[in-house]
């Protein structure tokens, strides 16, 4: 096998702005330099005549990092409460949501190998300078209301595990800018088997509380199927809030610019040609991971809760549900409770990393301005944290108040969501930006746009079950 490195792939863009054969100019000329400049093009990739394994293998590494933002703690309550109040019903939301997944993060990673730019540079650079401040302002917001849930889920599983007061646990997750930065520090590729091995130790946990919990086999495939019927409202509410958690708009920002970690030919369509596909391929392998763990969320409300009239709504209520024989019969266990807890604080650890590497990502692709890692970490946990510890010590240290909050953030990822999908779509339907080999073909453009109308309505619904609810 033969590794290559390609020249220049670390510089400050003027190497890499150089006008292209095909006469577009590349872009990167126009935002802070390259994205993420200092993993930017750090990961050695085999020669194109080198097997397929072995190169899927060198290409492999982002998709884990985006796919985790599809199971986070937001994602845990929603899919198992679906099982619970409607079986098997809701497993085609699901699909569907990860098809879209897939469709939109294959346009972002296409964005940031043959634009040379990320999604939050590529949008700063067709928008004026205050469009461009607002879309910050509410993306991260988005990314502060992602960040939120880390820490709520990170905190219950600490309290569900050791018993700490919720505001202990709390302060202690302030404590992962050290972990992220010594992270940081040994390797992008090391961070991204870290990911992996944490992705995996989550699926373990559920696949195993599945088979224990021994679902319907025929009716868990009746439930990939369209149902004929009509959803009512409460179906309706529930499949729109596993939509809404599924599909999360910071992992835009952040698979379009960590597939240039590869070092990849910048100049070549060959080889981006290559990057782009190989790409792909690692994004729905670790997209089908994350669909198969939403699954098999909602296949454990359906199997073991499914007609309990019990209130499982909280991460709380959950683990003693696992470990109650009056409501998971037979398999309940303080095992099953104590998997569910580490499956919990692993989630929430995963989304750590990638929630401040896009945190860094929108912050210079928007307002172009660069601060140290450790600066850009602690400032957005500190600001994260502090309505967190209101809502803790204003209702002594309440699991259920700090479930409400994690609700209310769901709000901001749904108004981001569509600010995040027009100027993906738009962009890389564009022949000016991507060229005639890289733009969208007619039928993925449609789906695009399709997705993103479609979305928008759901989400804006959403919101409308949310504020009234709160009304």
């Amino acid at each position: 096998m033969h590794v290559k490195r390609e020249s220049g792939v670390r510089t400050t863009g003027r190497d890499d702005a150089a006008p292209r054969t095909d006469g577009r100019r590349h872009l990167v000329t126009l935002a802070n330099g390259p994205s993420l400049q200092e993993i930017n093009g750090t990961v050695a990739i085999p020669d194109k005549n080198a097997s397929f394994l072995c190169q899927l293998f060198a290409f492999s590494g982002p998709g884990a990092l985006v796919a985790v933002g599809y199971m986070d703690p937001g994602n845990w309550v929603t899919s198992i409460g679906g099982g619970q109040q409607y079986g098997y019903l809701l497993l085609n939301v699901i699909l569907v949501s990860s098809l879209i997944a897939m469709l939109l993060q294959y346009m972002a990673a296409k964005l940031g190998i043959v634009a040379g730019m990320d999604l939050a540079q590529a949008t700063r650079a067709h928008t004026s300078r205050t469009l461009g401040l607002v879309l910050w302002v509410v993306t991260e917001l988005a990314i502060m209301a992602t960040d939120l849930a880390e820490v709520i889920g990170a905190a219950i599983a600490l309290h569900l595990l050791f018993g700490l007061p919720l505001i202990v646990g709390v302060l202690i997750t302030v404590l992962d800018v050290l972990l992220l930065l010594l992270l940081m520090s040994v390797g992008f590729r090391k961070i991204e088997a870290i990911v992996v091995t944490l992705i995996l130790t989550i699926m373990a946990v559920f696949l195993y509380e599945v088979i224990l919990a021994q679902p319907s086999i025929p009716d868990m495939a009746k439930g990939f199927l369209p149902s004929p019927q009509t959803l009512s409202r409460g179906e309706l509410t529930m499949a729109l809030g596993i939509v809404g958690a599924t599909v999360m708009p910071h992992n835009l920002y952040l698979h379009s610019s960590i597939v240039q970690s590869r070092s990849y030919n910048r100049h070549d369509e060959g080889d981006q040609a290559r990057a782009v596909r190989f790409a792909t391929w690692d994004s729905n392998i670790q997209l089908g991971a994350a669909f198969v763990i939403n699954c098999l969320l909602l296949l454990l409300g359906a199997a073991l809760f499914f007609g309990s009239s019990e209130d499982l709504s909280t991460f709380g209520s959950l683990y003693d549900a696992l470990q109650n024989p009056s409501l998971a019969g037979t398999v309940a266990s303080p095992v099953l409770s104590t998997l569910f807890a580490v499956a919990l604080l692993a989630s929430g650890q995963n989304s750590t990393i990638t929630g401040t590497l896009t945190g860094q990502i929108v912050m210079e692709g928007f307002i172009r301005l660069r601060i140290p890692l450790w600066a850009r970490r602690v400032i957005t946990r500190v600001i994260t944290v502090i309505p967190v510890l209101v809502c803790t010590i204003a209702f002594n240290g309440s699991e259920v108040a700090l479930e409400e909050l994690l609700v209310g953030s769901q709000v901001f990822l749904c108004i981001a969501l569509p600010i995040s999908m027009v100027p993906l779509v738009w962009l890389t339907s564009s022949k000016k930006i991507m060229g005639e080999r890289f733009v969208n073909a007619k039928w993925v453009a449609i789906l695009g746009w399709v997705s993103t109308i479609v979305l928008t309505i759901l989400n804006l619904k959403l919101i409308l079950e949310i504020v009234g609810g709160w009304l």
